[in-house]
Order: C-alpha cells, then structure tokens, then sequence
C-alpha cells in the first residue's frame, strides 16, 4: 500500500461456529424410535421420547455453555 491510499477496516466480526456433535444424530434416532414405536410397541415410544428430551436438554445446555464463553463484544445491549 502506499502511504497515499487510506486503512482499511477489517471486513465484518468473526463468526463463531460450534465444533461438531452427534446430538443432531441422537436427536433424530429418538425422534424416529419413537415413530416407529406409534406402530409397534408403547415401548419404544417411550425409549424415543426419553432419549429425545435428553438430547435436547442436553443440546440447550451445551449452547448455553458456547455462550457464556463468548467474548464481552458479543453480548445483547
């Protein structure tokens, strides 16, 4: 650059993504046990849906984690 030419900001704030996870495979093996399950068994249904509310509790909280651990310049004014 020449001393001419003015200081470019930087473009835009970094993106903060999540590292991977099998919750959205938990998620869906629930979901689907317990769909299977309203055609076979009450059983499974049950299993599903105990290990879909699981995962989501679980997911919710591990996000809420991700959260608090942002930097200052992210929180909500």
């Amino acid at each position: 650059m020449s001393p001419l030419e003015p200081e470019v900001p930087p473009s835009g704030e970094e993106i903060h993504l999540p590292g991977g996870s099998i919750q959205p495979v938990l998620l869906t093996a629930g979901i689907t046990v317990g769909l299977v399950g309203v055609t076979t068994n009450v059983f499974l249904v049950i299993a599903g849906a105990i290990l879909s509310v699981a995962v989501i509790i679980a997911w919710i909280r591990d996000t809420r984690r991700d959260i608090d651990e942002l930097p200052l310049e992210h929180a909500e004014h």
